[in-house]
This record gives structure tokens, sequence and C-alpha cells, in this order.
């Protein structure tokens, strides 16, 4: 007697456990990915990008980090914008400059070997070159808005024109996998197959963009700190070298 009430009390138990076991795996199967999104993952492609660039546009602030080919150039960002100036650093085929830029004043500093190697192709400097570069060694020195560098130069730190470019794709636009950047959800949408760029967008909050790979292999780049804002004040007086000639003709 006491052998079948066990007996039968097992197989209550594994019943009872089988029917929620197949209850949470249909529960798994049966649920939102978009559950607890933004929502945009339901959108076409179409609209996701739409909703991505008109969030960025409407951002005060973002940074930025990962590399860019301009005019044949390869540069490395890791800059920091807001919609009255930016400040971080480039890197371009081995050397590295800051740049900073408050309303339309932009400053460019590096150290006296990165001003002694410039235009001169490869070659080393002269003693004079050096001499002269010490000059300015750790300094802001300022780019007039005349000069050609300052339109390329500029790029970098004018967080509109840099966002526009960054985000523009060509083609066919299509929705593609779901992923994370840093941690955030995001949703990619794929223009010309992928060869006319991608952009991962978030999932989470404000749809902003998170990674951008560029058309043609023109560089990747990931976004952050939307919106969070930063100081930005112009370099003192003492430490800024102003001139009125060109930089160099290699960044013209």
């Amino acid at each position: 007697m006491f052998g079948c009430a066990r007996t039968r009390g097992a197989a209550a138990l594994r019943g009872a456990f089988c029917a929620g076991l197949a209850a949470t795996l249909t529960a798994c199967g049966s649920g939102d990915p978009d559950e607890g999104t933004n929502g945009i993952g339901k959108l076409s492609a179409t609209r996701i990008e739409k909703k991505a660039r008109a969030a960025a546009e409407s951002a005060d602030s973002v940074k930025l980090a990962g590399n860019v080919v301009s005019k044949g150039q390869s540069y490395r960002l890791n800059m920091r914008l807001k919609r009255d100036g930016a400040t971080g650093k480039v890197s371009r085929a081995g050397s590295t400059f800051w740049l900073l830029k408050t309303g339309k004043a932009l400053f460019l500093k590096a150290d006296a070997d990165f001003w002694a190697r410039q235009g001169k192709g490869g070659k080393e400097p002269s003693r004079s070159d050096v001499q002269a570069a010490g000059k300015l060694d750790g300094k802001y020195v300022k780019v007039p808005s005349g000069d050609p560098a300052y339109k390329q130069l500029s790029g970098f730190a004018d967080m509109r024109v840099l966002l526009d470019g960054l985000l523009t794709m060509r083609g066919k636009r299509e929705t593609g996998e779901r992923g994370e950047v840093d941690g955030v959800r995001t949703i990619r949408v794929t223009a010309g197959e992928g060869g006319g760029g991608t952009v991962d967008v978030s999932l989470i909050g404000s749809p902003y963009p998170m990674r951008v790979e560029r058309g043609g292999g023109a560089g990747s780049l990931e976004l952050d700190d939307w919106n969070k804002d930063f100081k930005l004040q112009a370099p003192p007086k003492e430490q800024i070298v102003d001139y009125g000639r060109k930089i160099t003709e290699s960044q013209s």
C-alpha cells in the first residue's frame, strides 16, 4: 500500500516538474525580442535609420573613437564633440596631434618631433627644422581660417559635419542582425548589402547610432556618451602660437 503511494507520489512529482519545464520552455520560445526596448526593432530599415539620424542631430554632445579615411589618408580619431566645439586627439602615419575647437577658433597641439617632420616626405628633419619645431613643442597653434588645413582639420572637430559624413550610407537599406555595442543592445541597418555602410542603432532609450562602418572600407567608429556634457575652453594665451601661413602641404 505504502509502495503504491510512493510510486504515485513520484509520478506526480515528475509530472509536475515536466509540466513546469514545458511551460518555461514555451514562455522562452514565445518571448517578445523587443520587450524592454525602444521598439525600433519592429520598424523598417529605412525608418530605423531616419530615427537614428534624428536622434544624433538633436544630441548636444557625443564621444567617438575609431578610424576614418579622408582624401586617401587614414586617421585614428578619439574625440569628444559638442555643438560649439570639440577636443581630442588624431593620429596619422605614426604621429599624433591634439585638436581643440572652441566656436570657430581651431587649435592644434603636437610635440616638436611632429612639427619638425611636417613637409619632409619621410626624410629626416634638419637641425634648423628641429630648432624651429622646438618653439612649437606643446603649444596650441591657432590654425588660420584661411589656411587650407583649416577646412580638413575642423571637419574632425565639427559635430554636425562629422556626424553627417559618418551617417551617410548608399544603397538599398536592409535590417541586419541584433547585437550589442559596449553592453547596449542594438539592431543593425545595412546599405548596399553592407558595401554602402552599416550602422548599429541602440534598442535602449533614444535610438542613437552606436557603431558605424563606412562604405567602401572608409573607416569604422564607435559612438558613446551621447548628451554627456564636458568642459571646453580656449587654452591660456601664453600657450597659444598664432601665425598666418600654412601648417603643411600634406594637410592641404
